[in-house]
């Protein structure tokens, strides 16, 4: 029933055969390297390398996400098995799994990279499920691949419990996201430098199955474009808009246009759903966005606590802050220019591409407004609307001002009477609350106005923010003491964390948990500085 690679696989429950079958499109229609192996090499004219992940000593199940097993067919038994540990480790592949890495390249921190490519991720093939929906199933920390130059293809088990949760926690929230099928312990350490200061140290390895109906990046079509390979790029070009956009007709440029639209409509929205939740991608080069406008690679992002637009969560970017929370839509569009860069071969002239960056703006405006509609429960946003927010958002700052707490709270404000009461647990310093009090107590009184003269109900009006705003999101010190519990042998909390980001929008206690408001709390004292709560690297 299955191919084994370096254990023997017990004779478990056989529905994870028969429920999961692949096609491997990518493979079968797109040119691929001839050479086959995880020898570190630069491959010219192909699109994916065949590598085998690197068996693990000790393969073990630390967490599964029970939406993402169910979306694929998977019974309870089949992710409890001894099998399913085994394959998603990178132990075993199961019939029409034919493993491979991909090559692209990328725009690093503004600069262009060459050749990157699927460093760490092996995608063991691509499965359409009983309602016709593709997902590409790639294991994160499954061994080294070609395009690993000097690593090791391994994960360490802190960044593979953030990936795997903020995987499910965006999807929960709303949030275009690639998803998380498993995290598995190895079994083995893994040798990290954590901060790049010289003090590298054993860790716990890890690997996680990460899904997706598709996994190609902007740098996907940089490369080929980079070197010259135009027939590559139309060959890819053209696979992409079949097998991920076949909404779309036509043919030639004008097919090529309204598919290069539609990605930047897309990257627009995901960029004003990641603003609206407080979300920081922490490492948006042109390699980690999504074709489809997903949120892709999971590395050192971060939650907003205080609000601060200059904030980034990337030690690596901390002297430029390129990839601070507030530039995102700005990296977004200088991404979305690079790509039009490459794709400028499939053109005769550049007036279509400029129509996409365009309709990037455009988008991103009329999603934005939208958003500040939402998060203050209004009917719609007028352009004094949009003064009011900005004239928040800064108060915000200033008063260092919880992003999530202060919108969640905001529906139970007395329009009538308005008062700071409902707003002060979300202030982190008493001080700038009394310091700032008078400029609050304005804005309060400017909202209030303004929801006087909105047509919604009253009822209306708070069901919209509670829907725009969450009152669970991942907060960094969150993830980082599920990741000090799974360190030290206790990984119950993973499960613990993610069922509190399964309902983020509602107010009932977490799986009937009394201490399940402790998840909605504002960021403690201790996690001010501490590494992994304030900044986190690209180690992984």
């Amino acid at each position: 029933m299955m191919r084994a690679l370096m254990v023997a696989l017990p004779p478990d429950m056989p529905s994870l055969f028969d429920t999961l079958r692949f096609d491997n499109t990518f493979l079968a229609e797109l040119p691929g390297d001839p050479d086959t192996g995880a020898r570190r090499r630069e491959v010219r004219g192909a699109l994916w390398s065949r590598v085998t992940p690197t068996p693990v000593a000790a393969p073990r199940t630390l967490a599964v996400s029970r939406e993402m097993a169910a979306t694929l067919g998977l019974r309870d038994d089949d992710v409890a098995s001894e099998t399913f540990a085994q394959v998603f480790a990178g132990n075993a592949l199961l019939p029409g799994m034919d493993p491979f890495a991909t090559n692209y390249g990328g725009h690093q921190f503004g600069h262009w990279a060459g050749q990157l490519g699927d460093g760490r991720a092996i995608s063991l093939g691509e499965t359409v499920n009983a309602t016709g929906d593709r997902w590409e199933l790639q294991l994160k920390g499954a061994g080294a691949t070609p395009y690993s130059r000097s690593a090791d293809g391994r994960a360490v088990l802190r960044s593979s419990i953030r990936e795997f949760l903020c995987s499910e926690a965006m999807h929960h929230l709303g949030v275009p996201t690639t998803r998380a099928l498993s995290l598995v312990a190895t079994g083995e350490d893994v040798v990290r430098d954590m901060f790049y200061d010289g003090h590298p140290k054993p860790e716990p390895g890890a690997v996680v199955c990460r899904a997706a109906p598709s996994f190609l990046r902007f740098g996907h079509f940089e490369l080929p474009s980079s070197r010259g390979e135009v027939d590559l790029l139309r060959q890819l070009t053209d696979f992409a808009i079949r097998r991920d956009f076949p909404h779309l007709a036509g043919s030639g440029e004008a097919l090529y246009a309204d598919w290069f639209a539609e990605v930047c409509t897309r990257t627009a929205r995901l960029m004003a759903e990641w603003m609206r939740v407080g979300f920081v991608h922490g490492v948006m080069n042109t390699d980690n966005l999504s074709i489809l406008g997903l949120t892709i690679d999971y590395g050192p992002y971060g939650w907003i606590d205080a609000y601060d637009p200059e904030w980034t969560p990337n030690t690596t970017d901390a002297g430029g802050r390129r990839y601070r929370f507030g530039w995102q839509p700005a990296v977004a569009r200088w991404n979305l220019v690079r790509l039009a860069q490459a794709i400028s071969p499939l053109f005769a002239g550049g007036e279509a591409l400029q129509a996409g960056i365009d309709a990037f703006g455009g988008a991103y405006t009329v999603a934005d407004r939208d958003n500040t509609a939402r998060k203050l429960g209004l009917a719609e946003c007028r352009d004094d609307d949009v003064a009011l927010i900005r004239d928040l958002h800064g108060s915000m700052q200033e008063a260092e001002v919880d992003m999530t707490l202060w919108f969640r709270a905001l529906m139970d404000v007395d329009i009538d009477a308005p008062t700071l009461k409902p707003l002060e647990e979300s202030f982190y310093d008493p001080a700038k609350r009394e310091a700032h009090g008078a400029q609050f107590d304005d804005w309060l009184q400017r909202y209030a106005a303004r929801l006087r003269e909105d047509t919604l109900s009253a009822a209306d009006r708070r069901e919209r923010m509670r829907l725009a705003n969450p009152k669970y999101v991942l907060r960094n010190y969150l993830a980082q003491e599920v990741i000090d519990r799974a360190e030290a042998g206790d990984a119950a909390g993973i499960g613990e964390l993610l069922e509190a980001m399964r309902r983020p929008y509602d107010d009932i206690p977490v799986g009937g948990r009394a201490d399940s408001e402790r998840y909605a709390a504002k960021r403690p004292d201790w996690a001010r500085d501490r590494a992994g709560c304030s900044m986190l690297s690209c180690s992984s």
